[in-house]
């Protein structure tokens, strides 16, 4: 191929110019290695030209006895997995060492670029998969790694093709050139691709150049960009952890209960809605001969009302210090979670919220954009594995249920339906609860600095609120 490169590509900022820049950069050299259906980066460096100062090697190991014999197998036996791709750049980029830093390590910045990807199938619908790049920054120093997965939103396959190239190449153009501030490398990652186009259900970076990278608060602004539709976070033994999980490998297969809240902050109430909704829900996995064990518990925050990162990360940061699993959702109505959690698990999905919320879950008004109203939504919703479950809404005037509430007549049919079909039951009794304490309810009691309200959270969200000044004790610093 001709080294010959036209005017008008140098200093673009089409594909095509990103990697003649990297081609042109005289300090960066590595490698490229891609399985599956991934064929789409390297080609892109070839074709803009120079590249012989840049590819100091290829590989496309299409074949899975191949790819075996390269990287080794993996447990699961499956391919296109986060351990995968660790192996990838672990092997390819250990070779660039042994074999060039003595020749040209004084002068040179090594990398390694990856990539395991799965073309749709009646398993995967979607094309997805796992890149990343192992890199120096200068000559000498440790690598650092940025991996994500990623799902490729086009329907037909050249489609897919190409926007998985011009990802590949934005990310290794992003890590040499734009990884000194967090906001400018997201930016470069996804430049040039169409709103829609590629799914980011995770983003992970590690190493000594990178620390100034939050994990959490990347994969918060994943959300916040419309980059992805939902993040995963782990429960934590402490504060201060950052575990961001893959959803589709942590939930596959699992029961999972899920109580949508603020949670700011998370209450007692919260945590007896979970503790009650989870013995429910062992009883119904016990009936169906299910492992209790496989019970996934997931406080989940809407980011219907838009995403202030830091403010979020110190909600992640609660929850997830109390054993919780957390997910910063983009789904304003419950059958698009459930919808969403469909594509991994088909074991029981449970619902647990206050009694209060029947009166706004059965409102009409709130599905007049569906063509079916509320029977769309609904219907959507609710099936013989998918259920509400009802946690009494108490105060000092009242206590509600699921027989305390009486929806309109155009939908009390329909509520009737779910109640008889236990499809939306009541987990516990008025005699069973306190009284229910929302977020807000906490809130207001700091903001006018009320008594007693370090009672209703748990000790560790009092000691976190008056060490970072949250939520009526001032701005975080």
């Amino acid at each position: 191929m001709s080294d010959k490169v036209p005017a008008e590509v140098i200093g673009s900022r089409t594909t095509t110019g990103k990697a003649l820049r990297v081609n042109l950069d005289m300090n960066i050299y590595g490698a490229f290695a891609e399985i599956g259906a991934g064929q789409e980066v390297a080609r892109h460096f070839f074709q803009a030209g120079r590249a012989s100062q840049t590819i100091a090697k290829t590989i496309s190991a299409y074949d899975m006895i191949y790819s075996d014999e390269i990287y080794g197998k993996e447990k699961n036996g499956r391919y296109v997995v986060e351990s995968r791709l660790n192996r990838m750049l672990e092997k390819e980029y250990s070779l660039l060492i042994r074999r060039l830093n003595e020749h040209r390590g004084s002068k040179t910045t090594f990398f390694a670029y990856a990539n395991t990807v799965a073309t749709g199938s009646a398993e995967s619908p979607k094309c997805h998969g796992w890149m990343g790049v192992r890199f120096q920054k200068k000559p000498g120093a440790e690598p650092n790694d940025i991996i994500l997965h990623v799902r490729m939103m086009d329907q037909r396959r050249l489609q897919q093709q190409e926007a998985l190239g011009m990802l590949g190449v934005n990310l290794v153009y992003s890590a040499f050139y734009h990884s000194e501030d967090p906001s400018d490398f997201m930016n470069f990652l996804v430049d040039g691709l169409k709103q829609g186009q590629i799914i980011i259900d995770v983003i992970k970076f590690s190493g000594p150049a990178l620390k100034h990278f939050n994990n959490q608060k990347m994969n918060l602004e994943l959300v916040k960009r419309g980059l992805a539709e939902a993040v995963l976070f782990g429960p934590q033994t402490g504060v201060g952890s950052d575990a961001v999980l893959n959803i589709a490998d942590t939930i596959w297969g699992k029961g999972l209960l899920i109580q949508r809240g603020f949670y700011r902050p998370i209450t007692q109430t919260h945590l007896d809605v979970m503790s009650k909704g989870f013995e429910q829900l062992k009883l119904e996995m016990k009936s169906q001969k299910l492992k209790t064990s496989d019970i996934f518990p997931i406080m989940e925050i809407t980011s219907e009302f838009d995403i202030d990162v830091d403010e979020f990360w110190h909600r992640v940061q609660i929850i997830t210090s109390l054993g919780y699993y957390v997910l910063i959702s983009n789904f304003k109505y419950f059958y698009e979670l459930k919808r969403f959690f469909r594509n991994y698990t088909q074991a029981p999905l449970v619902m647990v919220m206050s009694a209060r919320h029947l009166e706004n879950l059965f409102d009409p008004e709130k599905y007049k954009q569906l063509e079916g109203h509320i029977f769309e939504a609904l219907g959507k919703l609710l099936d013989s594995q998918t259920k509400l479950y009802i946690y009494p809404h108490k105060n000092d005037m009242m206590c509600l249920t699921t027989k305390s509430f009486f929806p309109g007549k155009e939908v009390n049919h329909l509520y009737k339906h779910f109640i008889e079909n236990s499809q939306i039951l009541d987990i516990s009794g008025c005699d069973d609860t306190d009284t229910y304490y929302h977020s807000s309810d906490v809130q207001k009691m700091i903001e006018k600095k009320e008594k007693g309200w370090e009672k209703l959270v748990p000790n560790l969200v009092v000691d976190y609120l008056k060490k970072h000044k949250l939520w009526g004790f001032g701005k975080s610093k």
